[in-house]
Parts: C-alpha cells; structure tokens; sequence
C-alpha cells in the first residue's frame, strides 16, 4: 500500500513568525497548572473534531511521553461511551467538545460541570487551551501541516 503524499500549503512558521510566536507563548500560558494528561487528552480530542492529522499525530506522541496509555487514546473519539476517563476528565472533554464546537454554544449543564470539577482559575486556564488548540487546528489544517514535521 502506498500512502498519498498530501502536499503542505505554507510554512507558517517562517512566512508569519511574530503570529506563530505569539500564538505559541498563549499556548504556554494555557498550560500552567493543567495536568500534563489531561491537556493532552483536551487537545487529542479538539483535533480529532476538527481533523487535525498534524496536531493529533503531535499531541498523542506528547500524551505517551506524558504517560497516557493506548486503549485511552484508542477510544478517545467514544469517550462518553468509555468508562476509562474519570468525572473531572469527562467534564473537560465535553467542555472540549462544547468550545470546539461554538456555533452550538456552550449548554450551562456543560460549563457548570466543569466548574464543579475544576477551580476556577484551572477552569480559566482549561478554556484558554481549549481556544488556543483550536487556533492551532485551524492554522495547520488551512496550511496542510504534514504530520511528523516541525
């Protein structure tokens, strides 16, 4: 079988610096106090939504380094249907969904859900990643970032 090679559109990277810069030091900030696993699960899933293969390649590499395990990543796309996620992640994940998913809003039940789970200043910080996951999607699926690349 051989693979298709999906030709990239731009390199960000170089062709817009001060954005990538930018965007790259919110991504920072995002992180602080989140736990390692749980960021990675909160991104692996905003970039399966918005099929991102760059991000979801870079995030599920992070997640193993951070000690995810297979079968969770394998069935992150069912995650409401799984019972290997507990409360607090289940309500990230569908805060996760909820965000990536704007135009449908975000329900209360959803965001007072995961306000029962998380402070609030973590909660502040889970919603900046959310949003700042999501700005990478969109620049790496509008570039056609090729997975495995830096």
């Amino acid at each position: 079988m051989t693979a298709i090679q999906i030709p990239q559109r731009m390199d960000f990277t170089k062709v817009a610096p001060k954005v990538f810069k930018a965007v790259l030091a919110l991504d920072a900030a995002a992180r602080e106090g989140l736990d390692p696993v749980l960021l990675e699960l909160v991104q692996i899933r905003a970039s399966q939504i918005n099929r991102c293969a760059y991000c979801i390649d870079y995030h599920t590499g992070d997640a193993r380094k951070a000690g995810e395990t297979e079968e969770r990543m394998h069935q992150l796309s069912a995650w409401e249907e799984s019972s290997l996620y507990t409360a607090k992640e289940r309500a990230a994940l569908a805060l996760t969904e909820a965000v990536t998913r704007l135009p449908e809003g975000v329900p209360d039940h959803v965001y007072d859900e995961a306000a029962r789970h998380f402070e609030e200043s973590e909660l502040a910080h889970l919603i900046a990643l959310i949003f700042t996951v999501n700005t990478w999607n969109r620049m790496n699926v509008t570039t056609r970032k090729t997975p495995g690349t830096m």
